[in-house]
């Protein structure tokens, strides 16, 4: 007999698994804990820790690089080779005006030779200075000519920075800056102990001295202010008419003043003139490059061998590194380069003068390229005797007897100069006790004597270093 079993239907099986189950209820969501932020921005103690940890942090890395570049004049002054001290002891310095409403700058100037012979003014090139020159300085003196080298604006022991009134701060980099100074000024712990001792927050304090300040740039002139400290050179140190020695950029940065002041020029020799110097303005910009190649004196060494001369000697190659590494030298160089002017047309300026003695020297063995250059000055300066010499591009380093013996001899073949001499205006209350005094003999004789040191003082007087 069958057993006959039956089995549920795989249909219903299967609604009965589909059937859906009701989700399990969550237990209420508590709400999120409010946060504390707001006690915690109101606690100032909070915010000056972070902002004294951060300033200390700034602090240290201001300190450290700037320890590798002195910015104290006296600490800078006794970092340099003792030959460039030597050299700044010998030389005088000049105040000249650039601008009516700013403050003088100082020039320095270096002197060789009898002040009785003829004048010969010379200005140097780029990242160059008038101690390069000293040896042509004092081979011109032996031929018997006077020489005055003169340190632009931005070059040498001139002032290379200028103080000015700025309002605000530039950039997150410039509060930071901003900052540090005033750490250098009152100490890490002004603000804080400010807020101990009065309960507040000096904000309104720091922001006033934010808005308006004081700062030091760099110097960053062109070619007209250029002209104008040279003409102010020449004329305060009486030495018009002058035999004008234009080396390298310094071309470019005189042009105009030759033109427009040419009564003070008796002639004029360029020495391996171009726009822009021999040696690469580039390596003083880029970041790391600049820091390597004015930070180690064999890399900068080999610069200037590469691009200027390669005769040059150690001593003197570190000594240009450390005018232009401190005082913010490098950044002025930059500064003054990049303000020539680029669309100079040599032959026009030469058009002009006609009537004035001139002579080119230029090197012939340098390079191909740069023998070529001197072919197309020589074209655009037909007026001009072109003489070559056995230098580099820097041929006050490697040629200066040579360089001395062709300057004198075209300086010495032209008719003797006939100086203007001026007499100064005398001060008014100096000319009122001068006239108060013509009634006695003694007192004539003191005051005249007051008079003419008070026109000393004024054509000296340079006090960078004075309490060095």
């Amino acid at each position: 007999m069958a057993i006959i079993t039956e089995e549920p239907e795989p249909e219903l099986q299967q609604r009965q698994q589909e059937q859906p189950r009701k989700p399990k209820s969550k237990p209420p969501s508590s709400p999120p804990p409010q946060s504390n932020t707001d006690n915690s921005n109101n606690n100032p103690f909070s915010f000056w820790f972070y902002f004294i940890l951060s300033v200390s942090l700034l602090s240290l890395i201001f300190v450290f690089t700037s320890s590798l570049s002195p910015r104290d004049p006296k600490a800078w002054f006794l970092t340099l080779p003792t030959s460039l001290r030597h050299h700044y002891s010998n030389g005088r310095a000049i105040k000249v005006q650039t601008h009516p409403n700013e403050t003088p700058i100082q020039v320095f100037t270096f002197q060789e030779g009898l002040t009785s012979s003829e004048n010969v003014v010379i200005v140097h090139g780029q990242g160059l200075s008038s101690y390069s020159y000293r040896q042509l300085a004092k081979s011109l003196a032996a031929e018997g000519v006077h020489v005055t080298t003169v340190d632009l604006p931005g070059h040498g022991f001139s002032e290379k920075s200028v103080e000015v009134s700025v309002e605000g701060v530039d950039g997150v980099l410039g509060r930071f800056q901003y900052v540090y100074s005033e750490i250098q000024e009152k100490g890490v712990f002004w603000a804080f102990d400010q807020m101990v001792e009065t309960g507040q927050i000096p904000y309104e304090e720091i922001q006033a001295r934010m808005s308006k300040r004081k700062v030091r740039k760099p110097v960053d002139l062109g070619p007209e202010e250029m002209g104008k400290v040279l003409g102010e050179v020449i004329d305060s140190m009486g030495l018009a008419p002058v035999h004008l020695v234009l080396h390298d950029s310094a071309l470019g940065m005189s042009a105009d003043f030759v033109s427009e002041r040419a009564e003070l020029v008796r002639s004029l020799t360029l020495i391996d003139t171009a726009l822009y110097g021999a040696f690469p303005l580039w390596v003083l910009e880029v970041p790391v490059v600049r820091e390597v190649v004015l930070g180690v004196s064999f890399v900068y060494a080999k610069v200037v061998a590469l691009c200027c001369s390669k005769r040059v000697d150690v001593v003197d190659s570190d000594a240009l590194r450390m005018l232009l590494k401190g005082r913010d030298g490098r950044r002025a160089v930059v500064n003054v380069g990049k303000r020539v002017n680029s669309s100079f047309d040599l032959a026009e300026w030469g058009e002009g003068l006609k009537g004035m003695p001139m002579q080119v020297l230029w090197s012939a063995g340098w390079s191909q390229e740069w023998s070529q250059e001197g072919d197309r000055v020589a074209n655009a300066l037909p007026q001009a005797s072109f003489v070559t010499h056995s230098g580099g591009r820097w041929a006050q380093e490697d040629a200066a007897v040579e360089i001395a013996d062709k300057i004198s001899q075209f300086v010495l073949s032209l008719p003797k100069s006939v100086r203007k001499v001026e007499q100064e205006s005398i001060p008014e209350h100096i000319q009122k006790k001068l006239d108060e005094a013509k009634s006695s003999v003694h007192d004539h004789h003191h005051h005249h004597s007051h008079g003419h040191d008070h026109h000393h003082h004024h054509s000296h007087g340079y006090d960078h270093y004075d309490e060095l």
